[in-house]
């Protein structure tokens, strides 16, 4: 036979589908979504209530199932209307008006001085002038608000000696500390420090006293001449000796000092009710601050300085 007559053949082979796997993988996949979402969204809902709620919550999962089916008792607050028992009343409504509780307020009040420390020392390390004088620029957090200090090194004083001359290189601090105070609400309150250094002459006619008072205010017309708002300023003293920075060396060179204090509500708060009780009138202070007595004022302050008598302030 020859080559064009050979027969063509065609081999079919049968075609078979994959095997079907199903869709419960599908379920269970949707399931697992399903219940992440939820436990994010209880995470999310615990991180946002206050601590009266979470300590309600806490309660209806310690109350025995019996009790609780019964209607339960209300631990926190027997008057409470609250649906969860022992939750307490809402803290989040009166009268239709959203409040906060303290506990949240003064939580942000440290959350905002913890953000101005952090301002603070970003544009020191950010000027190369102020970063020279970083060593004696101290700023932490006290529990009347965020203080900064201005210490005297002994080869660079804040001021002319034994006056309230203020030596350039502090100018230039206070100027750039003026304008970042105003970001700020809370207002705040100056402080001048000597060291335990007396004048040749006594303290008939100029002290310690005096001068810390004197520097104190130098210091704030220079936060002012650097854009910080007069009205920010809520008290101005000076007291000597009394606080020094060296228990150890009272006429160490750090005792001689400018603090500046960026208050918190509380204290802010405080200061201005025993301010008004002092002068005579009636007031309720905000949040939860109490009510202080008045302190002693501070010794008024002479204007001009005395001559040099020798004193290393």
């Amino acid at each position: 036979m020859s080559a064009s007559h050979r027969p063509i053949i065609i081999i079919k082979r049968p075609v078979q589908a994959a095997a079907h796997h199903g869709g419960g993988w599908k379920i269970a996949f949707a399931d697992f979504m399903t219940a992440m979402m939820a436990f994010f969204l209880v995470m999310w809902l615990l991180s946002t209530s206050s601590p009266e709620q979470l300590a309600g919550i806490a309660g209806e999962f310690r109350m025995p199932l019996k009790v609780a089916l019964a209607g339960g008792t209300k631990n926190n607050n027997n008057n409470s209307d609250s649906v969860i028992p022992g939750g307490g009343t809402d803290p989040t409504h009166a009268e239709g008006e959203v409040k906060m509780s303290s506990t949240d307020a003064e939580s942000r009040d440290l959350q905002r001085q913890e953000d101005l420390k952090e301002r603070l020392a970003n544009m020191i390390e950010a000027d190369p002038v102020l970063k020279l004088f970083r060593p004696q620029l101290l700023i932490d957090i006290t529990p009347e608000g965020l203080r900064i200090q201005i210490v005297d090194s002994s080869n660079r004083p804040m001021f002319d000696r034994s006056s309230a001359i203020v030596m350039p290189y502090m100018r230039t601090i206070l100027r750039a500390i003026g304008p970042v105070l105003n970001e700020q609400s809370n207002k705040i309150t100056l402080s001048g420090h000597t060291d335990s250094t007396l004048y040749s002459q006594g303290d008939r006619w100029y002290s310690n006293w005096e001068l810390s008072s004197d520097r104190a205010n130098a210091s704030r017309r220079e936060l002012i001449a650097g854009g910080m708002l007069d009205t920010k300023v809520l008290r101005v003293m000076g007291v000597a000796s009394s606080m020094p920075f060296s228990q150890e060396d009272p006429l160490a060179p750090v005792n001689r000092r400018i603090s500046i204090v960026v208050l918190n509500k509380r204290a802010q708060a405080e200061i201005e009710s025993a301010n008004a009780v002092k002068a005579g009138l009636t007031v309720s202070p905000p949040g939860n601050a109490q009510q202080q007595p008045a302190s002693a004022p501070a010794p008024a302050g002479v204007q001009a300085a005395g001559p040099d008598t020798g004193r290393s302030n």
